[in-house]
């Protein structure tokens, strides 16, 4: 009985110190990489689904080498590595800085795929009527393309959240890492792990709540776009 007390104590003084970086660390963490890896991502896609001749050939290789490397080694090459060139940084920006760079190659494929899912008439149709390129882009092809992205982004923002998990490597202040030390004083490895889990789950479920709001009204909008082109 007076383990199971003590137990309950742990889990509820514990709640609010894991929750509190959760909420000051990571969800500003995540916000900030992934709004960072979106310029990125749709960058990358414009000049891939331009064909930029210089440009398309290196987006391809930086694509190529953060696809194929571990998220973790690259947190280990920018904030142990870099110090050996002279270039020194913070555990935070160091985070966001890594996450974006990842995120924005997974994205920007992600924004390639929904860039080329619209129809290429509507590119020569924006020229017919005078636009510019970048006009149709801003106007016609990536609002299309953002809907059809959508979910596809809103499931990488969601992974996001669970992968800010390893910045804890890099001795950012996170909710996993604020569980660990907690661990360290009490040992209560299971129940803790447990509920950061929890906690991580309660996020996800968040998300996974205003990503099926967003569809929602993105679908109820295409809608409407298409009954307005129906009726003239």
């Amino acid at each position: 009985m007076i383990g199971n007390e003590r137990l309950t104590g742990i889990l509820l003084d514990s709640f609010w110190k894991i929750l509190l970086p959760g909420l000051t660390v990571t969800i500003p963490l995540t916000i900030l990489a992934f709004s960072f890896a979106m310029v990125i991502a749709v960058f990358l896609a414009l000049v891939q689904f331009a064909n930029v001749r210089i440009l398309k050939p290196l987006a391809r290789f930086y694509i190529w080498v953060i696809r194929g490397t571990p998220l973790l080694v690259q947190l280990f090459v920018i904030f142990y590595g870099l110090p050996r060139v002279g270039i020194v940084l913070d555990p935070f920006p160091s985070a966001v800085i890594v996450f974006s760079i990842n995120e924005g190659a997974y994205a920007a494929e992600i924004m390639r795929a929904a860039l080329e899912s619209v129809p290429r008439g509507q590119l020569e149709a924006g020229y017919c009527v005078g636009m510019s390129y970048l006009q149709i882009m801003r106007r016609i092809l990536l609002p299309q393309a953002f809907r059809t992205a959508f979910p596809s982004l809103s499931n990488s923002l969601i992974s996001m959240v669970k992968d800010t998990s390893l910045a804890a490597n890099i001795t950012v202040t996170e909710m996993f890492m604020m569980t660990q030390r907690i661990v360290a004083r009490t040992y209560e490895p299971l129940a803790l792990y447990l509920e950061v889990g929890l906690i991580y789950l309660l996020f996800s479920t968040v998300l996974t709540k205003l990503q099926s709001i967003g569809e929602k009204k993105l679908n109820f909008y295409g809608y409407q776009g298409k009954e307005k082109k129906g009726k003239a």
